[in-house]
Protein backbone atom coordinates (compact mmCIF):
# COMPACT_ATOMS: atom_id res chain seq x y z
CA UNK A 1 0.00 0.00 0.00
CA UNK A 2 1.36 3.30 -0.89
CA UNK A 3 2.59 5.29 1.96
CA UNK A 4 -0.40 8.11 2.86
CA UNK A 5 -0.56 11.38 5.12
CA UNK A 6 -2.58 10.86 8.25
CA UNK A 7 -2.00 13.85 9.68
CA UNK A 8 -4.45 16.17 8.21
CA UNK A 9 -5.89 18.62 10.63
CA UNK A 10 -2.62 18.76 12.63
CA UNK A 11 -2.00 22.08 12.20
CA UNK A 12 1.22 23.53 13.69
CA UNK A 13 0.58 25.59 16.85
CA UNK A 14 1.90 29.00 15.42
CA UNK A 15 -0.32 28.09 12.70
CA UNK A 16 -3.69 27.25 14.30
CA UNK A 17 -3.09 31.01 16.11
CA UNK A 18 -1.95 32.11 12.50
CA UNK A 19 -5.64 31.47 10.73
CA UNK A 20 -7.17 33.04 14.29
CA UNK A 21 -5.54 37.01 13.45
CA UNK A 22 -6.52 39.55 11.40
CA UNK A 23 -3.79 39.06 8.19
CA UNK A 24 -3.23 42.11 7.58
CA UNK A 25 0.11 43.63 8.49
CA UNK A 26 0.48 47.25 7.88
CA UNK A 27 4.28 47.41 7.58
CA UNK A 28 3.63 44.56 4.35
CA UNK A 29 3.04 45.93 1.04
CA UNK A 30 0.43 43.58 -0.60
CA UNK A 31 3.71 42.95 -3.24
CA UNK A 32 5.45 41.41 -0.63
CA UNK A 33 2.11 38.95 0.61
CA UNK A 34 1.64 38.26 -2.70
CA UNK A 35 5.05 36.71 -3.69
CA UNK A 36 4.76 34.78 -0.18
CA UNK A 37 1.22 33.42 -1.49
CA UNK A 38 2.53 32.59 -4.96
CA UNK A 39 5.61 30.33 -3.26
CA UNK A 40 2.62 28.69 -0.91
CA UNK A 41 0.53 27.75 -3.46
CA UNK A 42 2.77 26.66 -5.64
CA UNK A 43 4.01 24.42 -3.27
CA UNK A 44 0.73 23.05 -3.03
CA UNK A 45 0.38 22.72 -6.90
CA UNK A 46 3.73 20.45 -6.49
CA UNK A 47 2.49 18.38 -3.99
CA UNK A 48 3.36 19.99 -0.69
CA UNK A 49 1.15 20.49 1.96
CA UNK A 50 0.30 24.63 3.20
CA UNK A 51 1.54 23.96 6.57
CA UNK A 52 4.71 22.81 5.02
CA UNK A 53 4.78 26.05 2.82
CA UNK A 54 3.84 28.22 5.70
CA UNK A 55 7.01 27.37 7.70
CA UNK A 56 9.46 28.44 5.32
CA UNK A 57 7.60 32.26 5.43
CA UNK A 58 9.48 34.94 7.39
CA UNK A 59 7.32 35.02 10.52
CA UNK A 60 6.05 39.10 10.10
CA UNK A 61 4.23 37.34 6.81
CA UNK A 62 2.70 34.23 7.84
CA UNK A 63 -0.54 35.49 8.77
CA UNK A 64 -1.37 37.94 5.68
CA UNK A 65 0.52 34.83 4.13
CA UNK A 66 -1.96 32.45 5.22
CA UNK A 67 -4.85 34.61 4.89
CA UNK A 68 -4.76 34.83 1.24
CA UNK A 69 -3.41 31.75 0.60
CA UNK A 70 -6.66 29.89 2.03
CA UNK A 71 -8.33 32.34 -0.23
CA UNK A 72 -6.59 31.65 -3.63
CA UNK A 73 -6.70 28.29 -2.93
CA UNK A 74 -10.72 27.80 -2.13
CA UNK A 75 -10.56 29.57 -6.17
CA UNK A 76 -7.94 27.68 -7.40
CA UNK A 77 -10.04 25.91 -9.55
CA UNK A 78 -11.47 29.10 -11.16
CA UNK A 79 -8.53 30.60 -11.70
CA UNK A 80 -6.46 28.09 -13.30
CA UNK A 81 -9.70 28.00 -15.79
CA UNK A 82 -9.89 31.95 -16.40
CA UNK A 83 -5.81 31.80 -16.50
CA UNK A 84 -6.00 29.35 -19.36
CA UNK A 85 -8.79 31.40 -21.57
CA UNK A 86 -6.56 34.40 -20.95
CA UNK A 87 -3.29 32.93 -21.84
CA UNK A 88 -3.41 29.30 -22.85
CA UNK A 89 0.21 28.60 -23.19
CA UNK A 90 1.18 28.17 -19.15
CA UNK A 91 4.06 31.02 -18.18
CA UNK A 92 6.52 30.19 -15.92
CA UNK A 93 5.75 28.40 -12.38
CA UNK A 94 6.67 31.66 -10.21
CA UNK A 95 4.98 34.04 -12.76
CA UNK A 96 1.57 31.36 -13.09
CA UNK A 97 0.94 30.59 -9.45
CA UNK A 98 1.29 34.74 -8.36
CA UNK A 99 -1.19 35.45 -11.47
CA UNK A 100 -3.44 32.45 -10.28
CA UNK A 101 -3.05 34.58 -6.78
CA UNK A 102 -4.07 38.00 -8.30
CA UNK A 103 -6.84 36.31 -10.38
CA UNK A 104 -8.12 34.43 -6.88
CA UNK A 105 -8.21 38.16 -5.53
CA UNK A 106 -10.17 40.06 -8.02
CA UNK A 107 -12.78 37.56 -8.48
CA UNK A 108 -16.21 38.41 -6.90
CA UNK A 109 -16.90 38.16 -3.21
CA UNK A 110 -20.40 35.70 -2.69
CA UNK A 111 -23.19 37.34 -0.02
CA UNK A 112 -22.65 36.36 3.66
CA UNK A 113 -25.77 34.78 5.29
CA UNK A 114 -26.62 36.11 8.31
CA UNK A 115 -24.32 34.79 10.95
CA UNK A 116 -22.00 33.78 8.73
CA UNK A 117 -18.04 34.27 9.62
CA UNK A 118 -16.71 37.09 7.15
CA UNK A 119 -14.28 35.67 4.86
CA UNK A 120 -10.50 36.67 4.84
CA UNK A 121 -10.72 38.27 1.68
CA UNK A 122 -13.81 40.31 2.76
CA UNK A 123 -11.52 41.32 5.64
CA UNK A 124 -8.89 42.17 3.48
CA UNK A 125 -11.06 44.24 1.00
CA UNK A 126 -8.15 44.87 -1.33
CA UNK A 127 -9.50 47.32 -4.39
CA UNK A 128 -8.78 45.61 -7.91
CA UNK A 129 -6.63 48.23 -9.69
CA UNK A 130 -4.39 47.77 -5.86
CA UNK A 131 -4.41 44.26 -6.42
CA UNK A 132 -3.47 44.34 -10.16
CA UNK A 133 -0.59 46.91 -9.40
CA UNK A 134 0.45 45.16 -6.45
CA UNK A 135 0.75 41.52 -8.58
CA UNK A 136 2.73 43.72 -11.19
CA UNK A 137 5.13 44.83 -9.04
CA UNK A 138 5.85 41.72 -7.57
CA UNK A 139 5.79 39.77 -10.91
CA UNK A 140 8.59 42.44 -11.98
CA UNK A 141 10.95 41.47 -9.27
CA UNK A 142 10.77 37.33 -10.35
CA UNK A 143 10.65 37.64 -13.80
CA UNK A 144 10.95 41.05 -15.57
CA UNK A 145 10.09 40.00 -18.91
CA UNK A 146 7.00 38.98 -17.47
CA UNK A 147 5.09 42.32 -15.88
CA UNK A 148 3.40 43.38 -19.36
CA UNK A 149 1.98 40.21 -20.19
CA UNK A 150 0.62 39.80 -16.64
CA UNK A 151 -0.66 43.30 -16.42
CA UNK A 152 -2.29 42.99 -19.91
CA UNK A 153 -4.18 39.57 -18.39
CA UNK A 154 -5.10 40.88 -15.00
CA UNK A 155 -6.16 44.07 -16.80
CA UNK A 156 -8.33 42.18 -19.40
CA UNK A 157 -9.90 40.26 -16.78
CA UNK A 158 -11.16 43.20 -14.40
CA UNK A 159 -12.82 44.97 -17.82
CA UNK A 160 -14.49 41.47 -18.92
CA UNK A 161 -14.56 39.77 -15.44
CA UNK A 162 -18.26 38.25 -15.69
CA UNK A 163 -17.93 37.00 -19.48
CA UNK A 164 -14.77 35.00 -18.53
CA UNK A 165 -16.42 33.75 -15.35
CA UNK A 166 -19.81 32.30 -17.65
CA UNK A 167 -17.42 31.21 -20.28
CA UNK A 168 -15.71 28.51 -17.64
CA UNK A 169 -19.07 27.92 -15.85
CA UNK A 170 -19.19 24.58 -17.44
CA UNK A 171 -16.59 23.49 -16.47
CA UNK A 172 -16.88 21.67 -12.93
CA UNK A 173 -13.75 22.23 -11.56
CA UNK A 174 -13.80 25.59 -12.30
CA UNK A 175 -17.13 26.13 -10.73
CA UNK A 176 -16.79 24.15 -7.65
CA UNK A 177 -12.80 24.52 -6.96
CA UNK A 178 -12.85 20.68 -5.96
CA UNK A 179 -10.76 18.29 -8.28
CA UNK A 180 -12.95 16.53 -10.69
CA UNK A 181 -12.23 12.77 -8.99
CA UNK A 182 -13.47 15.00 -5.30
CA UNK A 183 -16.81 16.08 -7.20
CA UNK A 184 -17.67 12.44 -9.03
CA UNK A 185 -17.18 11.16 -5.87
CA UNK A 186 -19.27 13.61 -3.63
CA UNK A 187 -22.09 13.24 -6.40
CA UNK A 188 -22.53 9.49 -5.99
CA UNK A 189 -22.30 9.74 -2.07
CA UNK A 190 -24.83 12.54 -1.64
CA UNK A 191 -26.64 13.21 -5.05
CA UNK A 192 -29.33 15.29 -2.85
CA UNK A 193 -26.44 17.35 -1.33
CA UNK A 194 -23.57 17.38 -2.85
CA UNK A 195 -23.24 20.95 -4.36
CA UNK A 196 -24.29 22.56 -0.96
CA UNK A 197 -21.44 20.02 0.44
CA UNK A 198 -19.29 21.57 -1.92
CA UNK A 199 -20.54 25.29 -1.30
CA UNK A 200 -19.97 24.74 2.25
CA UNK A 201 -16.17 23.55 2.03
CA UNK A 202 -15.49 27.17 0.47
CA UNK A 203 -16.87 29.16 3.57
CA UNK A 204 -14.23 29.94 6.45
CA UNK A 205 -15.55 28.07 9.42
CA UNK A 206 -16.31 29.57 12.49
CA UNK A 207 -13.92 29.49 15.53
CA UNK A 208 -15.81 26.81 18.11
CA UNK A 209 -14.84 26.58 21.83
CA UNK A 210 -14.89 23.51 24.20
CA UNK A 211 -15.37 24.86 27.55
CA UNK A 212 -13.34 23.12 30.24
CA UNK A 213 -16.07 21.92 32.68
CA UNK A 214 -13.98 21.19 35.52
CA UNK A 215 -13.21 25.07 35.51
CA UNK A 216 -16.76 26.42 34.99
CA UNK A 217 -19.82 26.59 32.91
CA UNK A 218 -20.50 26.73 29.70
CA UNK A 219 -22.68 29.97 30.31
CA UNK A 220 -20.19 31.51 32.67
CA UNK A 221 -17.69 31.27 30.42
CA UNK A 222 -20.11 33.17 27.60
CA UNK A 223 -19.98 35.83 30.18
CA UNK A 224 -16.42 35.99 30.62
CA UNK A 225 -16.35 36.58 26.81
CA UNK A 226 -19.11 39.26 26.72
CA UNK A 227 -16.61 40.93 29.22
CA UNK A 228 -13.28 40.89 27.12
CA UNK A 229 -15.44 41.89 24.39
CA UNK A 230 -16.02 39.05 22.75
CA UNK A 231 -19.39 38.18 21.33
CA UNK A 232 -20.46 34.59 20.90
CA UNK A 233 -23.15 32.05 21.52
CA UNK A 234 -23.84 29.06 22.39
CA UNK A 235 -23.70 26.32 20.14
CA UNK A 236 -26.08 23.06 20.62
CA UNK A 237 -24.08 20.05 19.93
CA UNK A 238 -26.40 17.19 18.27
CA UNK A 239 -28.96 15.38 20.38
CA UNK A 240 -29.53 11.63 19.77
CA UNK A 241 -31.86 9.12 20.81
CA UNK A 242 -31.11 7.27 23.19
CA UNK A 243 -28.78 9.39 24.51
CA UNK A 244 -30.60 11.99 26.57
CA UNK A 245 -27.31 14.01 28.22
CA UNK A 246 -25.31 14.23 24.67
CA UNK A 247 -28.54 16.68 24.24
CA UNK A 248 -27.41 18.78 27.15
CA UNK A 249 -24.41 19.60 25.58
CA UNK A 250 -23.02 22.44 24.38
CA UNK A 251 -19.92 24.39 22.94
CA UNK A 252 -19.61 28.23 22.33
CA UNK A 253 -19.21 29.80 18.73
CA UNK A 254 -17.49 33.26 18.58
CA UNK A 255 -18.61 35.96 16.23
CA UNK A 256 -15.02 36.55 15.03
CA UNK A 257 -12.25 34.19 14.79
CA UNK A 258 -9.48 35.97 17.46
CA UNK A 259 -5.46 34.69 18.52
CA UNK A 260 -6.28 32.20 21.38
CA UNK A 261 -4.09 34.37 23.97
CA UNK A 262 -7.09 36.31 23.50
CA UNK A 263 -9.65 33.93 24.85
CA UNK A 264 -9.95 34.62 29.39
CA UNK A 265 -8.15 31.82 31.39
CA UNK A 266 -6.93 30.31 27.63
CA UNK A 267 -3.69 29.57 29.31
CA UNK A 268 -4.84 28.61 32.80
CA UNK A 269 -6.96 25.34 30.74
CA UNK A 270 -10.36 26.92 30.61
CA UNK A 271 -11.23 26.95 27.24
CA UNK A 272 -9.75 25.14 24.25
CA UNK A 273 -10.62 24.94 20.57
CA UNK A 274 -11.80 22.94 19.17
CA UNK A 275 -14.87 22.13 16.99
CA UNK A 276 -18.84 20.79 17.73
CA UNK A 277 -18.52 17.84 15.45
CA UNK A 278 -15.23 16.64 17.03
CA UNK A 279 -16.53 18.15 20.87
CA UNK A 280 -19.32 14.84 19.74
CA UNK A 281 -16.97 11.98 19.99
CA UNK A 282 -15.80 12.37 23.80
CA UNK A 283 -19.77 12.77 25.24
CA UNK A 284 -20.48 9.88 22.53
CA UNK A 285 -18.09 7.59 23.97
CA UNK A 286 -19.01 8.43 27.68
CA UNK A 287 -22.50 8.46 27.57
CA UNK A 288 -24.30 6.78 29.74
CA UNK A 289 -27.26 4.28 27.26
CA UNK A 290 -29.41 1.42 27.92
CA UNK A 291 -28.38 -0.59 25.37
CA UNK A 292 -24.84 -0.84 27.08
CA UNK A 293 -23.60 -1.31 30.55
CA UNK A 294 -22.28 1.61 32.43
CA UNK A 295 -18.73 2.09 31.99
CA UNK A 296 -16.94 1.51 35.28
CA UNK A 297 -15.76 4.38 37.71
CA UNK A 298 -12.00 3.77 36.93
CA UNK A 299 -12.27 2.69 33.48
CA UNK A 300 -9.30 1.85 31.50
CA UNK A 301 -10.00 4.08 28.16
CA UNK A 302 -7.11 3.89 25.16
CA UNK A 303 -7.14 6.93 22.63
CA UNK A 304 -5.88 4.99 19.70
CA UNK A 305 -4.83 8.05 17.05
CA UNK A 306 -4.67 10.55 19.67
CA UNK A 307 -2.64 13.38 18.49
CA UNK A 308 -2.69 16.46 18.59
CA UNK A 309 -4.94 15.34 22.05
CA UNK A 310 -7.57 17.46 22.09
CA UNK A 311 -10.14 14.24 22.46
CA UNK A 312 -7.81 12.66 24.76
CA UNK A 313 -8.67 16.16 26.91
CA UNK A 314 -11.90 16.29 26.21
CA UNK A 315 -12.47 12.34 27.82
CA UNK A 316 -10.58 13.31 30.92
CA UNK A 317 -12.35 16.57 31.24
CA UNK A 318 -15.48 14.62 31.49
CA UNK A 319 -14.28 11.86 33.23
CA UNK A 320 -13.38 14.26 36.11
CA UNK A 321 -10.21 12.40 36.00
CA UNK A 322 -11.69 9.14 37.13
CA UNK A 323 -10.64 7.04 33.90
CA UNK A 324 -7.29 5.91 33.28
CA UNK A 325 -6.67 7.09 29.45
CA UNK A 326 -3.79 5.74 27.06
CA UNK A 327 -3.55 8.24 24.65
CA UNK A 328 -0.62 6.91 21.38
CA UNK A 329 0.45 8.05 18.33
CA UNK A 330 2.65 6.25 15.83
CA UNK A 331 4.52 9.43 15.47
CA UNK A 332 7.18 11.20 18.55
CA UNK A 333 6.53 14.55 17.12
CA UNK A 334 3.11 14.77 17.08
CA UNK A 335 2.62 12.97 20.21
CA UNK A 336 4.57 15.71 22.69
CA UNK A 337 1.43 18.23 21.36
CA UNK A 338 -0.53 15.59 23.27
CA UNK A 339 1.49 16.25 26.42
CA UNK A 340 1.43 19.69 25.63
CA UNK A 341 -2.30 20.07 25.58
CA UNK A 342 -2.62 17.74 29.01
CA UNK A 343 -0.27 20.38 30.81
CA UNK A 344 -1.82 23.49 29.71
CA UNK A 345 -4.89 21.92 30.90
CA UNK A 346 -3.64 20.23 34.13
CA UNK A 347 -5.09 17.06 33.44
CA UNK A 348 -3.37 13.41 33.59
CA UNK A 349 -3.13 10.79 30.83
CA UNK A 350 -0.45 7.95 29.87
CA UNK A 351 1.15 9.11 26.44
CA UNK A 352 3.09 6.34 24.60
CA UNK A 353 4.78 6.85 21.00
CA UNK A 354 3.21 3.61 19.05
CA UNK A 355 1.26 1.93 16.17
CA UNK A 356 -2.06 1.15 17.21
CA UNK A 357 -2.35 -1.35 13.66
CA UNK A 358 0.43 -3.41 15.91
CA UNK A 359 -0.58 -3.77 19.34
CA UNK A 360 1.81 -7.22 19.88
CA UNK A 361 4.85 -4.20 20.44
CA UNK A 362 2.93 -1.97 22.82
CA UNK A 363 -0.33 -3.51 24.44
CA UNK A 364 0.36 -5.40 28.20
CA UNK A 365 -2.59 -7.06 27.32
CA UNK A 366 -5.10 -5.95 30.06
CA UNK A 367 -8.59 -4.82 27.99
CA UNK A 368 -10.06 -1.94 27.71
CA UNK A 369 -13.57 -0.82 28.77
CA UNK A 370 -13.77 1.84 26.02
CA UNK A 371 -11.74 2.81 22.72
CA UNK A 372 -11.45 5.92 20.70
CA UNK A 373 -10.36 5.27 17.00
CA UNK A 374 -10.37 8.98 15.80
CA UNK A 375 -8.99 7.47 12.37
CA UNK A 376 -6.05 8.88 9.66
CA UNK A 377 -8.37 9.66 7.08
CA UNK A 378 -8.60 11.83 4.14
CA UNK A 379 -9.56 15.22 6.08
CA UNK A 380 -12.07 16.02 3.61
CA UNK A 381 -14.75 17.05 5.99
CA UNK A 382 -12.65 19.84 7.03
CA UNK A 383 -11.31 21.53 3.90
CA UNK A 384 -13.00 24.95 5.55
CA UNK A 385 -10.32 24.58 7.39
CA UNK A 386 -7.40 23.32 5.09
CA UNK A 387 -8.52 24.24 1.69
CA UNK A 388 -5.20 22.71 0.54
CA UNK A 389 -6.37 19.30 1.40
CA UNK A 390 -8.38 19.62 -1.98
CA UNK A 391 -5.87 19.89 -4.34
CA UNK A 392 -3.24 17.26 -2.71
CA UNK A 393 -5.55 14.22 -2.12
CA UNK A 394 -5.39 11.58 -5.33
CA UNK A 395 -8.14 9.08 -5.61
CA UNK A 396 -6.32 6.23 -4.85
CA UNK A 397 -5.34 7.93 -1.60
CA UNK A 398 -9.23 7.09 -0.50
CA UNK A 399 -8.52 3.43 -1.09
CA UNK A 400 -5.55 3.27 0.45
CA UNK A 401 -7.12 4.67 3.65
CA UNK A 402 -9.92 2.69 3.94
CA UNK A 403 -7.29 -0.21 3.72
CA UNK A 404 -5.81 1.34 6.96
CA UNK A 405 -8.82 2.00 8.57
CA UNK A 406 -10.10 -1.60 8.26
CA UNK A 407 -6.47 -2.73 9.79
CA UNK A 408 -7.13 -0.03 13.00
CA UNK A 409 -10.29 -1.77 13.64
CA UNK A 410 -9.30 -4.92 13.32
CA UNK A 411 -6.23 -4.93 15.44
CA UNK A 412 -8.26 -2.66 18.32
CA UNK A 413 -11.60 -5.01 18.39
CA UNK A 414 -9.85 -7.65 20.20
CA UNK A 415 -8.47 -5.43 23.09
CA UNK A 416 -11.80 -4.36 23.84
CA UNK A 417 -13.34 -6.92 26.81
CA UNK A 418 -17.07 -7.81 26.31
CA UNK A 419 -19.30 -5.46 27.25
CA UNK A 420 -17.05 -2.33 26.16
CA UNK A 421 -17.78 0.07 23.13
CA UNK A 422 -15.24 1.78 20.69
CA UNK A 423 -16.07 4.73 18.71
CA UNK A 424 -14.90 5.27 15.31
CA UNK A 425 -15.04 8.75 13.89
CA UNK A 426 -13.52 10.24 11.07
CA UNK A 427 -13.71 13.88 9.55
CA UNK A 428 -13.87 12.52 6.49
CA UNK A 429 -17.01 13.33 3.58
CA UNK A 430 -16.90 10.00 2.04
CA UNK A 431 -18.85 6.87 2.56
CA UNK A 432 -16.37 4.58 2.12
CA UNK A 433 -14.48 6.30 5.47
CA UNK A 434 -17.60 6.22 7.19
CA UNK A 435 -20.86 4.36 6.96
CA UNK A 436 -19.45 1.66 4.56
CA UNK A 437 -16.03 1.20 6.86
CA UNK A 438 -18.58 -0.25 9.12
CA UNK A 439 -20.84 -1.68 7.41
CA UNK A 440 -17.93 -3.74 6.35
CA UNK A 441 -16.64 -4.26 10.23
CA UNK A 442 -19.75 -6.17 11.05
CA UNK A 443 -19.52 -8.03 8.76
CA UNK A 444 -16.36 -9.63 9.74
CA UNK A 445 -16.66 -9.25 13.47
CA UNK A 446 -20.18 -10.82 14.54
CA UNK A 447 -19.81 -10.21 18.23
CA UNK A 448 -20.06 -6.39 17.34
CA UNK A 449 -23.27 -4.34 17.03
CA UNK A 450 -23.93 -0.99 16.61
CA UNK A 451 -25.49 1.06 19.28
CA UNK A 452 -28.19 3.28 17.19
CA UNK A 453 -29.64 2.00 14.41
CA UNK A 454 -29.00 3.31 11.82
CA UNK A 455 -25.41 1.90 12.44
CA UNK A 456 -23.13 3.89 13.70
CA UNK A 457 -24.96 7.10 14.55
CA UNK A 458 -23.89 8.34 11.41
CA UNK A 459 -22.66 11.30 9.43
CA UNK A 460 -23.18 14.90 10.69
CA UNK A 461 -23.21 17.44 7.03
CA UNK A 462 -21.77 21.18 7.50
CA UNK A 463 -25.10 22.23 6.68
CA UNK A 464 -27.77 24.38 8.45
CA UNK A 465 -31.23 22.75 7.15
CA UNK A 466 -30.08 19.36 6.19
CA UNK A 467 -31.07 16.19 7.44
CA UNK A 468 -30.59 13.45 5.26
CA UNK A 469 -31.53 9.70 5.95
CA UNK A 470 -28.72 8.39 8.23
CA UNK A 471 -27.24 11.37 9.09
CA UNK A 472 -27.03 12.79 12.68
CA UNK A 473 -28.59 16.09 12.58
CA UNK A 474 -26.70 18.77 10.81
CA UNK A 475 -24.75 21.81 11.72
CA UNK A 476 -23.23 24.76 9.46
CA UNK A 477 -21.00 25.69 12.44
CA UNK A 478 -19.41 22.39 12.60
CA UNK A 479 -17.51 20.02 10.32
CA UNK A 480 -18.29 17.27 8.62
CA UNK A 481 -17.69 14.33 10.59
CA UNK A 482 -18.75 10.18 10.91
CA UNK A 483 -19.76 8.64 14.54
CA UNK A 484 -19.47 5.01 14.63
CA UNK A 485 -20.44 3.62 17.93
CA UNK A 486 -19.91 0.42 18.26
CA UNK A 487 -20.15 -2.30 21.47
CA UNK A 488 -19.21 -5.60 22.03
CA UNK A 489 -21.58 -8.91 22.40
Amino acid sequence: MAEVNPGWGSTPGWARSARRLRPVNPSLPLATLLGHTADAVQAVRTGRSLNEALARCPGPARPGTQALSFEVLRKLGTATAIRAVLARKAPPPPVDSLLLAALALLMPQPGSEAGAVPSEAQELSYAPHTVVDQAVQAIRKRHTGSAGFANAVLRRFVRERDGLLDLVAGDAVAQFNHPAWWIDRLRADWPSHWQAILAANDRRPPMVLRVNRQHGSVEDYLDRLALAGLPARILQLPGLDGFPGIGKAAAIVLQRPVPVQRLPGFDAGDVSVQDGAAQLAAHLLLADCPQLPALPRHAHLLDACAAPGGKTAHLLELADDACGVLAIDRDPLRLRRVDETLLRLGLHARTLAADAAQPAQWWDGRPFDAILLDAPCSASGIVRRHPDIRWLRRAADIDALVQLQMRLLDALWPMLKPGGRLLYCTCSVFKAEGEAQIDAFLQRQPDAFPVLQPPSPGHLLPLADNRPKGTLPAAADSDFFFHGLLAKR
